[in-house]
């Protein structure tokens, strides 16, 4: 589970962050960033409808994402709000490759 302080929870924050933002994307997933000015990076995961229409699906990629960006807290640069979209493509992939392409963004990103 993420730490607090690493979530994007307030709705001033996000459509902040969607306003401008720079992004990144993948087939799988993207991402819009921007700085935020803090000492940690801090994170939204976005699974929409057109993903699944079952919540439990949409959770369940929700949690597997929170989880990868756990795992690379430590690495990742801190000082940006970053919302992670998901896509349709990523119903049928297996957790380990959401993780390649979750990396794959961050690095195109230069957050990782």
């Amino acid at each position: 589970m993420l730490p607090k302080e690493n979530r994007l929870r307030h709705d001033k924050d996000i459509k902040a962050l969607f306003g401008k933002a720079k992004s990144v994307f993948d087939d799988v997933c993207g991402m819009k960033f921007r700085e935020n000015r803090l000492d940690v990076s801090r994170f939204a995961v976005v699974v929409g409808t057109k993903v699944s229409k079952r919540a439990v699906d949409r959770n369940r990629i929700r949690r597997q994402i929170r989880a990868m960006i756990h795992e690379r807290l430590d690495r990742i640069r801190p000082g940006f709000d970053v919302a992670i979209l998901v896509r349709p493509g990523s119903l049928k992939k297996t957790r380990q490759e959401i993780e390649k392409h979750l990396d794959s963004v961050l690095h195109r990103a230069k957050l990782l």
